[in-house]
């Protein structure tokens, strides 16, 4: 069976923690991920387990002592399918992992689908990733939702797209980070309720 692994930015959308904090915990050893040679470069890739942890950490435990909290991680990374870690130095602490390994399938099952329904093809807007069988680029409407706007303003303006699809847009952005230097996003100084219109104009005159 193939192990599924993740990027630290993949790690950070699912553990809904920030990527320097994910960044910090590889650099104090609380988790030691696989590190990947693709040609020059080294990647690190993180474990189901160790990505658990780490919805741990964004979940309350980072307020224990750093003692405490690699105990936590060495225990979940040792024992997949862990219901409870228990740690008894000292006073009794009880980690309950069930509940929070339920919210990460969650996580990962949109995951799945929001890197299933945006495709990045260099014939299409340079290979800016877009939905799928349309040229609306995921990162404008990720900055829609960013600046205010509502699902249903936007579908109004693209009606190309469903709730879903707008609504893993941010999910997608976080996961999937744009390599090399950053690209031109002439909508992202633009109001949600300016776009829209734009978008309805455009339609209105193909």
């Amino acid at each position: 069976m193939e192990t599924i692994e993740y990027t630290p930015a993949q790690a950070s959308a699912l553990a809904n923690l920030p990527l320097p904090a994910v960044h910090k915990l590889i650099e104090r050893r609380l988790i030691r991920p696989r590190r990947l040679r693709t040609g020059r470069s080294i990647q690190r890739m993180l474990s189901r387990e160790q990505v658990l942890y780490l919805r741990l950490e964004a979940e309350g435990v980072c307020l224990l002592p750093i003692a405490a909290r690699r105990a936590i991680a060495k225990k979940i990374e040792s024992s997949p399918g862990i219901d409870a870690v228990v740690l008894t130095e000292g006073s009794a602490l009880l980690i309950q992992v069930k509940s929070v390994r339920l919210e990460l399938d969650q996580e990962l099952k949109k995951l799945e689908r929001a890197a299933n329904i945006v495709i990045s093809d260099p014939e299409i807007m340079r290979g800016t990733p877009v939905y799928r069988g349309t040229r609306i680029p995921v990162e404008l409407i990720a900055d829609m939702l960013t600046q205010g706007a509502r699902p249903e303003e936007i579908l109004e303006g693209y009606p190309a797209l469903d709730r879903e699809k707008v609504e893993l847009a941010p999910l997608y952005v976080q996961a999937f980070p744009r390599r090399g230097r950053p690209v031109s996003r002439p909508w992202a100084k633009q109001k949600p309720i300016h776009a829209t219109r734009r978008a309805r104009a455009l339609s209105g005159a193909r």
